[in-house]
């Protein structure tokens, strides 16, 4: 778990006008938590919550105050500060690393990288990759596309027909994000988000004809590289015995990496057309997204009807003239 200073430095060198200083030899120290640390006080000699598994983030403020101590006392506070485990730091603003530090951590093997970026806008950046790359994700065996916008997972037993449907969807003009394996990330709160690998990305199996890549035949109109999952759709094939929703106030959910998305179960026949289907699925998820639910209408129009033949029989029931 976690990922190395190196590969971190190496995807962040250019967007985060990274340079590196000091440690070269530490490079292979780990990074394993996604949260930042500014250690101002442990620099002041407060070790009591220092967080020094986390990248440390040195601004104006603690270069101003290590600027304050003689030579003596930077060493001093150095080798406290260096007796933790301290994946590397980055010191933001163009601001000029105490010779001391530098010194330091290339004996400690300790990567210290400079950037002309100010803190809050490093942090922000910086955030961003990490939120990315600690993300929690799962793979699951399915197809997802984008449909009117709507990103809609399809699963079933292997051989159900997911790929058709997907690929008389894009022939249609939605897009397919991928087929048979999708990787799915937590990304935020409630936020999940579906991609393909990068062997399997755009390529589909079609039981008779055998591999075909989507964005060649169909073109890059046809293709997504990610996309939100928003919905699930369960094809299974369609049995007599069982009872299948038919009024949709009874609503079902999957959750996946602690998110709840709707779960439609989706009985399937020889005729059935079910990419309309689930054309329909998505237009009525965007009905519902805008305050408007079908079935919710339809049973308030049931209800109040009721109510107004009720009346209406209690008044006829009481009329004596």
């Amino acid at each position: 778990m976690g990922l190395t200073v190196d590969t971190f430095w190496r995807d962040n060198r250019h967007r985060l006008k990274l340079r590196l200083v000091a440690g070269e030899k530490g490079l292979r120290r780990k990074i394993v938590t996604k949260e930042l640390h500014r250690p101002g006080l442990a620099l002041a000699g407060f070790f009591d919550l220092f967080t020094y598994d986390r990248v440390q983030v040195l601004g104006n403020s603690e270069i101003l105050y290590l600027k304050k101590h003689d030579a003596a006392e930077k060493r001093r506070i150095f080798e406290k500060f260096f007796r933790f485990q301290i994946p590397c730091l980055i010191i933001t603003s163009r601001s000029r690393p105490p010779k001391e530090l530098v010194g330091m951590a290339d004996e400690k093997g300790v990567p210290i990288f400079r950037t002309p970026l100010v803190t809050t806008e490093l942090v922000h950046l910086l955030s961003d990759y990490l939120d990315d790359r600690f993300a929690p994700s799962t793979t699951v065996h399915g197809t997802l596309v984008d449909v009117y916008g709507t990103g809609i997972l399809f699963t079933g037993q292997s051989g159900i027909g997911k790929s058709e449907i997907a690929l008389d969807l894009v022939e249609r003009g939605h897009r397919l994000v991928s087929d048979d394996v999708v990787t799915i990330t937590r990304k935020a709160e409630g936020v999940l988000i579906g991609s393909g690998s990068e062997m399997l990305k755009h390529f589909m199996e079609i039981r008779g004809i055998g591999i075909i890549n989507v964005q060649r035949i169909f073109g890059i109109r046809a293709i997504r590289l990610h996309k939100r999952v928003e919905t699930e759709v369960e094809l299974e094939e369609y049995r007599d015995d069982l009872d299948y929703e038919r009024i949709g106030l009874d609503e079902q959910y999957r959750e996946i990496l602690g998110v709840k998305i709707p779960l439609i179960k989706l009985p399937i026949f020889p005729g059935k057309n079910i990419t309309v289907i689930a054309e329909v699925i998505a237009l009525n998820l965007h009905l519902k997204v805008y305050g408007f639910d079908p079935a919710k209408e339809f049973n308030r129009r049931l209800l109040e009807g009721m109510r107004a033949r009720r009346q209406i029989k209690d008044y006829l029931l009481h009329d004596f003239e």
